[in-house]
């Protein structure tokens, strides 16, 4: 049974981290707007996160930054004393998250079941969301929902993009069609190799199409797009490390496909619309993948797992994780242009479309 059977005055989201699954997010706590426009919503998130995330519309973004420390809780808990919400959504199984929690008074704890919880986190909650079957972390968060009482909808994405982001991409962009890199994953265990890029952007460029790398200045992602450069010359615009992440998000909204490893920037593509490929040997994509575009993944998981492990996909962990750091080796290039050829002829996209002529 449902939590509400009407719209609640205030809730309280809890997602601090990370990128992507601060994107997954907002899908779910849009739809609470759609059905109760009149509820109040205020999402506490990380400084990174706001970056992107900070003007959603008709929500209260407060901003928790861990590198402040123990004053960074403190800051929190001073902006939420004397606050009473009906509602606290702790959809972060941290303990960090959990901390941030015991200054956030509501009358409804949520958090995740024993399935899904780590970190002590059924220590701070006094309500237990069912996990839903589908092992995706965007269902798990579907579930906080519809345990409170939103019906089952469409999922929707509205992330505002200011027109200084949306000129700059265009300024990137030129007339052809545009495929979007973001090579780089924050934790090189996720990383793809530069000669497998380098691959596919050859062929890319031989289709006519115009091949742009995104990403953040983060020293791994700098270095990783500077050694595709130095493979494919010319062939590749990079803009690693010169965009702010609403302008990287402007370039994604406006390219035609996306090729990223399990890494923000697939899911920001997700919440623009945009088709992505994604590249995944840790992680289950089906866990982790681009939520719409799960049947785009390259995906070497269930043969690392399973060689890994002795054991076959089924008899796995739901979140069973590869642990070799170079599974991602795996992947092949004639695997991504594969995939790419298949995409392409699901897409109605005149130049992509070549590829099958």
């Amino acid at each position: 049974m449902s939590i509400f059977s009407s719209a609640p005055n205030s809730i309280c989201i809890l997602r601090l981290s990370a990128i992507g699954d601060a994107c997954n997010a907002v899908s779910v706590v849009q739809s609470i707007q759609q059905q109760w426009p009149e509820t109040k919503i205020t999402w506490i998130m990380g400084k990174l996160e706001a970056q992107l995330l900070g003007d959603l519309p008709d929500i209260e973004v407060i901003t928790f930054d861990k590198q402040n420390g123990f004053k960074g809780y403190l800051e929190i808990w001073k902006l939420l004393k004397g606050r009473q919400f009906d509602a606290l959504l702790h959809m972060q199984s941290a303990l960090r998250a959990s901390i941030v929690s015991l200054g956030i008074k509501a009358k409804y704890r949520l958090g995740f079941d024993l399935q899904r919880s780590s970190d002590m986190q059924s220590w701070f909650i006094n309500h237990k969301v069912p996990s839903p079957s589908s092992p995706h972390v965007l269902d798990g968060f579907k579930a906080f929902a519809l345990e409170l009482g939103i019906k089952e909808r469409p999922l929707k994405w509205n992330i505002p993009i200011k027109n200084e982001a949306i000129e700059w991409a265009e300024k990137q962009i030129n007339t052809k069609q545009t495929v979007v890199i973001v090579p780089a994953a924050s934790k090189a265990f996720k990383n793809w190799h530069a000669k497998g890029y380098a691959e596919v952007i050859e062929y890319l460029h031989q289709q006519g199409l115009q091949v742009i790398l995104a990403g953040s200045p983060a020293p791994i992602e700098i270095e990783l797009a500077e050694q595709i450069t130095q493979l494919t010359g010319d062939k590749a615009v990079n803009l690693v490390g010169k965009s702010s992440l609403k302008e990287m998000l402007a370039l994604i909204q406006q390219a035609k496909l996306v090729i990223a490893p399990d890494t923000g920037p697939a899911h920001m593509a997700v919440a623009v619309d945009t088709p992505v490929i994604g590249l995944y040997a840790h992680h289950n994509p089906q866990r982790t993948g681009p939520y719409n575009y799960r049947d785009f993944v390259v995906s070497a998981y269930q043969e690392a797992i399973e060689d890994e492990t002795g054991k076959k996909l089924s008899e796995q962990s739901w979140r069973a994780r590869v642990k070799d750091e170079v599974a991602m080796n795996r992947i092949t290039s004639e695997q991504v242009i594969k995939k790419f050829k298949q995409v392409s002829a699901q897409l109605d996209l005149q130049e992509l479309d070549k590829v099958n002529r």
